[in-house]
């Protein structure tokens, strides 16, 4: 997608030296655009917890080129592997709800293992980071044109007047490694002249939607209106949400999803006023292994600071974060809920849409038996 007109994606290496990763630091934006550099795989870690990067593909992304890292930085071809395992179990500790990254991790450590030497593990560690970057870019392209027809036909009864999606965090390129999911229908439609509207929750407690997704929009000359995160029910009350898209970090086999906090009662919202609503994901968030999403799916709890205070440039152009709750008052901040099966609309995948249930993805997904494993 777009930064000021020229294409960009969200992680690559440094042009010149194949020692360095870069990425977009996402904590600046949309105040600031900032190119990071990952030097070793220990960057990456940072970058994964502190949130630099964010979003499960762009996460699963990150912790596989950081592996092509840690290859770099081990000389000692003995050693290597148990320094490779290391690497590989800080990455794992960083974030514990999205499961493309287990999912990463485990694909390149198995691949590590089966070659040795250190420049042939840096070779294939590098080969499996840009195929699943690759690949990460046309499952979303896929699963944007599974979307769009949800869109187009929502246009065509709409005769003329945009067609109004509600998003919920940041589902979009920024998440991924370009168009993103919730946001790729969105994408496709606008450059195929749909008239198309976008209401961007603003997504508390770290405001990823405000921050993000509007940034996001603006660049590829989306149209769309930023919301207080309360707001979306009442604008269902009225009309004026035609499709709900939101995109999710894990969904369990039985079709229930984990997204950021909000979007299960943005679900209810449109549960009760007939609104569909929609998940948009990559094969690669399923978790087969889970059967029941409330139960099984982790939630991360993040620090307090994220509730008690905001980050935004004052007037003096100067990025500052304010505390806005007493300095006496403790704060939760749990980072995702689980939307249940039953208030999902429907699943869009790389390979077509779904009803949100285990018969529904196996369906698209058929060789996934019951006894495969992530």
């Amino acid at each position: 997608m777009n930064v000021d007109g020229k294409p960009h994606r969200t992680i690559w290496l440094k042009p010149g030296d194949d020692s360095i990763v870069q990425i977009i630091d996402q904590r600046y934006l949309p105040h600031r655009y900032i190119i990071e550099d990952l030097r070793d795989h220990r960057a990456g870690v940072t970058a994964i917890r502190d949130m630099l990067v964010r979003g499960a593909p762009l996460i699963g992304a990150t912790a596989a080129w950081s592996l092509y890292l840690a290859c770099l930085e081990s000389q000692d071809s003995e050693r290597q592997l148990p320094f490779l395992q290391a690497a590989a179990d800080a990455l794992m500790a960083t974030r514990p709800t999205a499961v493309n990254l287990r999912w990463a991790i485990r694909r390149v450590m198995e691949s590590l293992s089966e070659v040795s030497g250190n420049d042939a593990r840096a070779r294939i560690a590098r080969a499996q980071a840009e195929a699943i970057c690759e690949e990460d870019v046309e499952i979303c392209r896929s699963l944007g044109n599974h979307g769009l027809a949800l869109i187009e036909d929502l246009a065509r009864s709409k005769r003329g007047e945009p067609v109004n999606v509600l998003t919920h965090c940041n589902a979009g390129w920024l998440a991924t490694i370009d168009w993103g999911t919730a946001t790729a229908p969105i994408y496709l439609a606008h450059q195929r002249g749909i008239p198309v509207h976008v209401w961007v929750d603003e997504t508390r407690p770290r405001n990823q939607g405000a921050n993000l997704t509007a940034w996001e929009l603006a660049q590829e000359g989306v149209p769309h209106t930023v919301i207080v995160d309360n707001a979306g029910g009442h604008l269902m009350q009225h009309g004026q949400v035609d499709i709900c898209i939101t995109g999710t970090d894990r969904t369990a086999s039985s079709g229930d999803v984990a997204n950021k906090i909000g979007t299960y009662l943005k679900a209810l919202a449109a549960k009760d006023n007939g609104v569909p609503f929609y998940v948009a994901l990559p094969s690669t968030t399923i978790d087969w292994e889970a059967t029941d999403g409330l139960t099984e799916i982790p939630i991360e709890e993040r620090p307090a600071d994220e509730v008690s205070s905001v980050s935004g440039i004052d007037r003096r152009g100067d990025l500052v974060d304010v505390r806005i709750t007493p300095e006496n008052s403790p704060a939760k901040n749990y980072a995702f809920d689980v939307t249940p099966a039953r208030l999902v609309t429907g699943l869009i995948t790389e390979r077509g849409i779904c009803s949100a249930s285990e018969q529904g993805l196996r369906s698209l997904f058929p060789e996934r038996d019951a006894t495969h494993r992530i």
